[in-house]
């Protein structure tokens, strides 16, 4: 640590050049991360496994959860912005997730959605927010910005992997119920941190008038009260959302009708420049919905093609690997090659060889594409047993991240320096809402490899029945079958691989296709690269 001299000649303490709240958001973020991928991974196999849901249904309701996740930071920074204050808004929102992760315990649909609800309103003050003070620590033009905020983006996924390991490993071993409250425990430690670590951001978010947010607003509550009531009054309207998901795709629709719309407006009032650049913006929008439908796979037909289809385990150390547990191989990807990638680019612009935007986009779907493409080797791979080589799920995940190092990190970026002149927040809310809309239109593909009432949800219920009658542990497919079959169940263990072949059969056909449509996108992404880039007029 070293002290250097601000613009106000008052010495500022340093942490390995940065300022030191800088690393109290680092950690914060950590652990929110934490807190939000330990309840993601779990998910799915929770809906279908704990509560016995059918597919379709339990990838309705991840694809709603997920959806309002993305979107509720829009409104979470605009009342950030005119209320709570940055500070305000990260602590409270830390809070209701852990709140949330508390009441999932209660092991009931009710409980969950509720759970789910607080989850979403927290994450929308949090995610928006903590971001913002990040940029609040650099002063205009100061050189340190980019390799401050590769630092946070650094903990966000030391995060993820933490969750995807830790909390995902606990979560599959000893029961669901011990994964979500981990992660609540690691939101808490995410909360106590920031607030120890309030010196340390200075003056840094505070909330725009603190004399208006004591004031009276309502039966003499005041304001900031008001707010933090009125924050858990909204959990039903949540709850009405995620038991009636298709309300989420209704909203998302009209929002995007809107958003969009007024985006086209005030970009060809601009005159040509800022029209062919609004354009570009909307355009790149479109196919970032694309990218992210398609890699959202990951934490719901994958999870369960990983649980029914994929040999995980692991010879030299006896070990089988949970299901949740491969999402990790995402995260543990991006701390590898995220440095790589980013001296890979400024390599590439000293030669002048740099793709541009557009093409960067396009580089990522076709990434994403061929690593779906790769588990049609792991079908002709597998054996009797329908089970794919874990191998091949990790290459998978290599490339789809390596797609996601191409497309995501240029995204925001794009955004800001697209927009039509004071519509960058406007924009900035419609690169979350494309988020949104993506994890909404990922849950409705997922549905296509299962079924309410049969299929996946009937394989559930006759493991679940073997596993209470023959008195083991909840576990693999894999182990109950190897029980099952030892017991002389020859009719059971053949009728299950039947079903296990059907299935391998159905995850693999969906995913091949996902692969080529990503595949064909991401060339013909590429092929009008040039043209979209010369509408950007000069951004790079």
């Amino acid at each position: 640590m070293r002290d250097t001299v601000s613009a106000d000649s008052e010495p500022e303490k340093l942490i390995l050049g940065h300022p030191r709240g800088l690393f109290v958001l680092f950690l914060a973020e950590m652990w929110e991360r934490f807190c939000y991928y330990g309840m993601r991974g779990l998910l799915v196999l929770y809906l279908t496994k704990a509560l016995m849901m059918g597919d379709a249904k339990a990838f309705g309701i991840y694809g709603a959860y997920t959806a309002l996740i993305y979107a509720a930071p829009v409104l979470g920074g605009i009342i950030a912005d005119k209320v709570l204050g940055y500070r305000r808004a990260v602590i409270l929102g830390g809070l209701m997730m852990a709140i949330g992760e508390f009441v999932v315990l209660g092991g009931t649909a009710t409980t969950l959605y509720i759970g789910m609800g607080l989850l979403t309103i927290g994450n929308g003050y949090l995610k928006a927010n903590i971001s913002s003070i990040v940029g609040l620590l650099y002063g205009a033009g100061d050189p340190r910005r980019d390799s401050g905020f590769t630092i946070f983006y650094m903990g966000i996924n030391l995060g993820a992997f933490l969750a995807t390991t830790v909390c995902a490993w606990v979560g599959e071993t000893y029961g669901y119920h011990y994964g979500f409250g981990l992660a609540g425990i690691g939101m808490l430690i995410g909360v106590a941190t920031f607030i120890i670590g309030q010196p340390w951001l200075k003056d840094h978010g505070g909330p725009p008038s603190l004399e208006r947010l004591r004031s009276p607003a309502f039966l003499g509550l005041s304001l900031q009260t008001v707010t933090i009531l009125g924050s858990f009054a909204a959990v039903p309207l949540l709850y009405l959302l995620m038991t009636r998901n298709q309300m989420v795709g209704v909203l998302l629709i009209l929002v995007a009708i809107y958003v969009v719309g007024s985006l086209l407006f005030n970009g060809f009032k601009s005159g040509r420049i800022q029209r062919d650049r609004t354009i570009v913006l909307v355009v790149l929008m479109f196919f970032n919905v694309v990218f992210w439908a398609f890699f959202e796979q990951a934490g719901s037909s994958l999870t369960l093609f990983t649980d029914r289809n994929v040999d995980r385990y692991i010879p030299f150390l006896d070990w089988e690997m949970g299901a949740a547990m491969t999402q990790s191989f995402n995260s543990m990807f991006i701390l590898l090659f995220g440095s790589v990638f980013s001296a890979m680019w400024i390599a590439l612009e000293r030669r002048n060889a740099n793709p541009n935007i557009p093409a960067k986009f396009g580089i990522g779907i076709l990434l994403l594409g061929i690593g779906f493409l790769v588990l049609l080797l792991g079908r002709e791979m597998a054996g009797p047993d329908a089970l794919v080589p874990l191998w091949i799920l990790a290459f998978m995940y290599m490339l789809h991240t390596m797609g996601e190092l191409s497309l995501s990190p240029i995204g925001l970026s794009m955004v800001t320096k697209l927009s039509p002149p004071g519509m960058t927040g406007t924009v900035m809310g419609a690169w979350f809402l494309s988020w949104a809309g993506s994890n909404y239109v990922a849950a409705i593909l997922a549905k296509l490899t299962g079924s309410e009432e049969e299929g996946s949800a009937a394989i559930a219920g006759m493991v679940r029945a073997a596993e209470n009658a023959i008195a083991v542990p909840p576990g693999p497919v894999t182990k109950v079958l190897a029980v099952a079959q030892e017991r002389s169940t020859d009719a059971y263990w053949l009728g299950e691989l039947g079903k296990a072949q059907e299935g391998l059969t159905t995850y693999v056909d969906l995913f091949a296709t996902l692969g080529y449509i990503a595949f064909g996108t991401g060339v013909f992404l590429i092929i009008i690269a040039r043209p979209l880039n010369r509408m950007m007029h000069g951004v790079k």
